[in-house]
């Protein structure tokens, strides 16, 4: 589905509050009210909204340590992939999970409360997949910048 430039400006405030009223959307893209809950509900029907989420400060949860996992699996197989990405999934303490190319075959993001839990994630995670060559692991030592929202420019289809 092709997106115009009011769908840009809808999807930019609603990636900011997409608790805004429609009234108000509306006058901020310059539509009525009818006409821009029909957009805001075709975006979603075409799967171009994917959800609406609440974001929680994890340090608030307790969940204070990020890290960065790297991960080299010993072959390059899809089942192989498809075994680490199902064990994955089912990790609470994987935030992000990329495949990626280079030196390692997947990057983690990891958030736990403390050394001792990430420990656990290891033993029971990484240790547990006899698929897996070697991890890295680096800590991070604050968050410069995390965002959720997508650049809606121009070239975006």
């Amino acid at each position: 589905m092709e997106i115009d430039n009011l769908d840009r400006k809808i999807l930019t405030i609603l990636q900011r509050n997409n608790r805004i009223a429609n009234v108000e959307l509306a006058e901020e893209v310059g539509l009525s009210p009818p006409a821009c809950h029909k957009r805001v509900k075709r975006l979603r029907d075409d799967s171009i909204i994917v959800g609406d989420v609440s974001l929680v400060n994890p340090e608030l949860t307790g969940n204070k340590l990020t890290l960065l996992v790297s991960v080299e699996m010993e072959r390059d197989r899809k089942e192989i992939y498809d075994d680490f990405k199902r064990a994955i999934s089912n990790a609470p303490e994987v935030r992000h999970c990329y495949q990626i190319t280079g030196s390692y075959d997947f990057m983690m993001i990891v958030i736990v409360p403390d050394i001792q839990a990430y420990e656990r994630f290891v033993d029971q995670v990484i240790h547990t997949d006899t698929n897996i060559r070697k991890f890295q692991t680096s800590v991070s030592l604050r968050t410069v910048k995390t965002t959720t929202q997508i650049n809606l420019s121009d070239e975006i289809r």
